[in-house]
Order: structure tokens, then sequence, then C-alpha cells
């Protein structure tokens, strides 16, 4: 079902051509909306979703970056709102586990790598866009946190799940501080998600697998899962919804 809230918005999705990121950016595409696409090494990938909007007739770019670098930040917003006009709507989803380590390997210099990629970058970006999101009358942040933010996650993500964790509190203290301008701030926290480079990469099947089966719906879940939960409390920019973070864990764990 087309969500008529979107058409002709303009959406900034970070990390927006793989994973949960592309699944996010293809269902604004399908739901009318214009879309910046963020991207650090999945160029073809971008292009061919900004191709697939266009194509749609609707507004499309594709901009590399690397959002640990503050400058970086700052031009993605800038050349977001100079190709689609202005901006309703930040999708802050970049971020990587980036390797499993446990506490006694922690390495200072690895530790403020999970949390540049993961947090800093996720200021940097917010930070760039809440003037623009101002501009509007309502306007709406969604960002990714994780399940691992919850529960800790498994061995060896102390870093990342720590990271997570912050967003969560991050989440909450923007929408207190942006709700006056107008700017919704909420977040997801997904659960096990196949499918996507990040669990191939570091999920083992039979991790993946005893994880599932401890499901209470009996099913890991997919992109589209993830996906279908954003653009909900995106649209609702109008809403009455800021502050929270909705579980996408297929009951596994809930608060």
């Amino acid at each position: 079902m087309l969500n008529t809230k979107l058409s002709g918005k303009n959406i900034l999705i970070t990390a927006g051509a793989q994973g949960i990121g592309e699944a996010i950016t293809k269902h604004f595409i399908d739901n009318g909306a214009n879309v910046s696409i963020h991207y650090f090494s999945s160029a073809d990938r971008a292009n061919q979703l900004k191709t697939y909007a266009i194509d749609k007739g609707q507004k499309a770019v594709a901009i590399s970056g690397d959002l640990t670098k503050e400058g970086d930040a700052i031009t993605l917003i800038e050349e977001t709102v100079e190709t689609l006009g202005s901006l309703d709507i930040l999708i802050n989803n970049a971020g990587s586990l980036v390797a499993r380590k446990l506490l006694g390997d922690m390495r200072a210099e690895f530790w403020h790598k999970v949390m540049d990629i993961n947090l800093t970058s996720m200021m940097f970006v917010t930070r760039a866009a809440s003037p623009y999101l101002a501009k509007n009358s309502n306007s709406s942040i969604v960002n990714l946190a994780s399940l691992a933010g919850r529960k800790g996650g498994h061995p060896g993500s102390l870093a990342y799940a720590t990271s997570k964790g912050a967003i969560l509190t991050y989440t909450r203290a923007l929408s207190t501080e942006l709700g006056p301008q107008g700017t919704r701030v909420n977040a997801v926290a997904p659960g096990l998600i196949l499918g996507t480079s990040f669990h191939n990469t570091h999920t083992t099947k039979e991790s993946a697998d005893a994880t599932t089966a401890s499901i209470p719906i009996q099913r890991a879940g997919n992109s589209d899962d993830v996906a279908r939960a954003v653009l909900f409390l995106a649209s609702e920019y109008d809403g009455f919804i800021t502050g929270a973070t909705l579980d996408i864990n297929g009951g596994v764990y809930n608060m």
C-alpha cells in the first residue's frame, strides 16, 4: 500500500545503497519520495537507485562520503539540499560492527573507530541537517539502532553494542531538543536481519540458526521488515510519536 504522505517529500538516507539502507531507499522511492542516497563504497548500486527514482519522475542524487569526517557530512547535506531543494526527512542508517573484539583485545584506536562510525557520524550529519529540517513546520529523523543496544549483543560486540545503546539515548535527548522546531526524532532497533552484508560478514550460520530458533515467530527478519517500520515513523512527520524506539526482532526481546 502506498504511503501518500511521502509523495514529493525530500529524504536523505545515509548508507542508502546496501543492506537495510538499500531497502529503505527503494521503499521511499516506491512511495513517491525524492531521495538523496549517501554511500561509502556502493557506488554502482547507489547510481542504479538514483536512475530508478529519476525514471519514475522523482528527484534523486547519489553522494559519496566518509561521514566520520565533519566536512564530508556538511557537504552531504549541502549537496542534498542543492539537488532536492529542501529536506523533510533524515534517515541515519550508516554504521558497522567493524570486527568482533573482546574486552581483553580492545585497543583505543578500534574503540574510537567504532564510536566514530556509529555515533559521531550521526551527530555530524544531524547537526548539519537540523537547520534545514527546521525550515519545515513538520520534519522527521529516524536513527538506526540495534537489538545489540538493548541486550548487549553477542561476545565481541562490546564497542558496537555500546554505540548502539548510546543511539537510544541520543534519540531521546534529540527529540527533546528538536521538538520545538517541529522535528520528531525516533529510532528502530532491528534484531537478526538476514540477507545483509552485516550478518553475512559477522554472523555464522550456526549462530543465526540458534538465534532464529529462539525467536517467537520462528523466523529471522529481512530488510523489508525494517524498511516498512522506518517509513512509518518517518512519514508520521506530523504525528505524536517522538523519542521512541521501535523494536523489530520477532518478539525475542521486548520492554
